[in-house]
Formats: structure tokens, C-alpha cells, sequence
């Protein structure tokens, strides 16, 4: 076989890889929605929780910020749930997934740096999850859902890193 047919042999095939890798990691939009949902959930509480707990004002600034934005996209995914007429978990079942997801954190001088530190890890993980939906999903719903939120959650990302750093 020549070289040529043997570079496009190997570059079909790694073409071939990307692509079933690529779906092998997308989401129904019922399994993005409740996953979605739960993250959202969360982080709600986690910054609930934070905003007790702590006694930084950049910290409570930056959790009424995550509240108020992470409800509003879990209101829009339950529209979208709802105009898809899709097959959501019980809200019983997202919110012991939520908990789940919460990372467990003392209530000491440390809290505010473990919480940061938790914030850039969830955000970061919930970023990666919104770029694959806006990228896979052929659902016009979730890939604006997705690139609505995107910004949003990257503003979230810069304000844990900037609380991670100041801690």
C-alpha cells in the first residue's frame, strides 16, 4: 500500500474514533436535562450553605451571583423539559443526586478555601458538560440552553478563581 492511501487510511480512522467518542459521551436530552438540573441544584446549595457559613464579602457576593444564575438555568431547563414533553427523574431523585454532588466541607477558618476550591472544580466540570451539549446535541433547545449559559458559568469560573487565589 502506498504512503498516501496509508495517511488517509490512518486519518479516516482516527476520524472514525473522534466521532464514537465524541457521541459515546453524549447525553439524551432527558440524561442532560436531570444531570444538568442536579449540578445546578448543587451548586445552589453548596453557595446557600457558603453564604451562611462564611463571613467574606467577596465569598457571599460571589454565591448570591451562583444562586441567582443556577436557579434561572434550572427554571429554563424545566421549560424545556416541559415543551419537549421529555421523561424527567422525580425531583426527590435529583435532589438526592445534588447531594450527593456536594462536597463535604468543615465549618472553620478553611471553609471559604475548600468552597472556592470546590466552585472551580464543579464549574469547570459543568462548563465541559455545556460545551459538549452545545457541540452534540441536536436538539435546538439544549444547544441554546448551552450557549446561553456558557458565558454565564465562565464568569463563575474567573470569580472561584479569583476567590481560590485571594484565599
Amino acid at each position: 500500500m502506498s504512503r498516501m492511501a496509508t495517511r488517509l487510511r490512518n486519518a479516516s480512522f482516527a476520524t472514525l474514533l473522534g466521532l464514537c467518542a465524541s457521541s459515546a459521551f453524549a447525553q439524551s436530552p432527558a440524561e442532560f436535562i436531570n444531570d444538568a438540573s442536579a449540578k445546578g441544584m448543587a451548586d445552589i446549595e453548596a453557595s446557600r450553605l457558603a453564604h451562611q457559613l462564611s463571613e467574606s464579602k467577596e465569598v457571599k457576593d460571589y454565591t448570591i451571583v451562583v444562586i441567582n444564575d443556577r436557579t434561572t438555568a434550572n427554571q429554563h431547563l424545566a421549560k424545556i423539559a416541559k415543551q419537549l414533553e421529555l421523561p424527567v427523574a422525580p425531583r426527590e431523585e435529583v435532589v438526592d443526586k445534588a447531594k450527593a454532588l456536594m462536597p463535604e466541607v468543615k465549618a472553620d477558618a478553611s471553609f471559604d478555601q475548600a468552597y472556592a476550591a470546590s466552585q472551580v472544580k464543579s464549574t469547570q466540570e459543568a462548563i465541559e458538560q455545556l460545551q459538549q451539549a452545545a457541540q452534540t446535541s441536536d436538539v435546538p433547545q439544549i444547544k441554546a440552553f448551552a450557549e446561553e449559559t456558557l458565558p454565564k458559568l465562565q464568569n463563575h469560573l474567573q470569580m472561584a478563581k479569583a476567590l481560590q487565589a485571594s484565599r
